[in-house]
């Protein structure tokens, strides 16, 4: 009951919003994507790229923050889920198709994130 309507369906229901949706997507100052959900820091801004999907999408997770579990629920399509290493919440999936150093996709749901700016 905290948490607005598409938060609590993207992170407790590991629903998905809709493309082009967020906010977050056209956020580019420096700052740390926090869980929606609990807070915890979760990417660096750093890492947040255009990938052209219309989801924030980032290369990699700040270390520890975020748990990977294989994700059957489209039988033609395995994906990887991205969890929140503290609260367990859906964030999105990752992909091995993004840009170096990495070369994978953190494609996020804008509404499972918080953003928070650095200070200065």
């Amino acid at each position: 009951e905290l948490l607005p309507a598409n938060a609590y369906g993207v992170l407790r229901r590991a629903g998905t919003e809709l493309p082009l949706s967020s906010p977050l997507l056209n956020e580019h100052r420096a700052g740390t994507f926090a869980c929606a959900g609990c807070a915890a820091p979760l990417f660096a801004a750093a890492a947040k790229y255009e990938s052209g999907t219309g989801w924030p999408s980032f290369t990699a997770a700040l270390p520890g923050a975020v748990d990977l579990k294989p994700d059957a629920s489209i039988i033609f399509m395995p994906r990887v889920e991205v969890r929140c290493r503290r609260c367990q919440g859906h964030l999105g999936h990752v992909f091995p198709d993004g840009p170096p150093p990495t070369g994978q996709r953190f494609c996020m749901n804008g509404a499972a994130l918080a953003f928070e700016p650095l200070e200065g």
